[in-house]
């Protein structure tokens, strides 16, 4: 069991470097989740572990701990919907402006929610060509780990068929030796950048469309609050934002107005 006194210090630790809150009672899943470090960093245990981590300026050690304590639960075109309001609401509707559309994906962990983006974007395109709209697509993530795998963009497993259609995984990605790759015309849609929610987003620049969806769920309510307030600076008056299924705006922030539309509810910067 780990130490109450670490295991406070470690709270505050991951609370104050990216927002996570742990809670009361939690002292097996930090074992659980850190336990794999222990012979990467040759420490003989984990309070020996969590003491390193307070004495040491070394980030290598600091960024591996944020990756191992954060869930990049992920799956393609997570809940249907929301891709569906994009494609058949939110584009034909901001295409009329006429301007670039930028689409933000925070915390998008091994990239199949950009990816998924993108690949409505293509479709979109076919079905209703538009005239002179340029699109792209930011994917952010505090791990390194989970964004090489997304520049990769190789994936394998249930990594390939959580959420994918046979018709796009045949038309959006080709086979290699490891897997599934995604083919160049959709990976050139997509950028991706590393990013901390607990930083600044000034120098992202201006967004239409922002996915930050299931991602602060076990954030304070202030941490919220200060997530969904930058993220409104930066979008566009008119521009959408989709949440989770089960979040929540509305305690947080008065910067957004709850659309319904025939293909369900989205978040409209005012």
């Amino acid at each position: 069991m780990i130490d109450p006194q670490d295991y406070a210090e470690f709270s505050r630790f991951l609370s104050e470097c990216c927002g996570l809150v742990l809670g009361e009672n939690r002292q097996y899943l930090v074992s659980s989740r850190l336990s794999r470090l222990l012979g990467e960093f040759s420490f003989s245990s984990v309070e020996e572990l969590l003491r390193a981590l307070r004495r040491s300026a070394d980030p290598t050690l600091k960024s591996r701990v944020i990756d191992a304590m954060t869930t990049n639960e992920t799956s393609w075109f997570r809940d249907v919907y929301p891709f569906e309001i994009l494609r058949h609401v939110v584009l034909p509707e901001l295409a009329e402006k006429k301007r670039p559309i930028r689409i933000w994906s925070a915390a998008c962990s091994s990239g199949q929610e950009p990816y998924s983006i993108a690949m409505v974007l293509a479709e979109w395109e076919q079905s209703f060509p538009p005239k002179n709209i340029q699109t792209s697509v930011l994917g952010t993530d505090l791990s390194d780990t989970v964004l090489a795998e997304a520049r990769a963009g190789v994936y394998d497993g249930l990594g390939i068929v959580r959420g994918l259609s046979k018709e796009r995984r045949d038309r959006f990605f080709e086979t290699v030796p490891n897997g599934h790759r995604i083919k160049p015309d959709i990976q050139r849609r997509v950028r991706f950048q590393k990013l901390n929610l607990m930083e600044s987003y000034a120098a992202l620049g201006k967004f239409e469309i922002v996915f930050c969806r299931n991602v602060l769920i076990y954030f304070s309510a202030e941490t919220k609050r200060r997530v969904f307030d930058g993220i409104a600076r930066q979008m566009e008056p008119g521009g959408y934002l989709f949440v989770g299924a089960s979040e929540s705006v509305g305690s947080y922030t008065n910067a957004f107005e709850m659309v319904r539309t025939p293909k369900g509810a989205v978040l409209r910067r005012r």
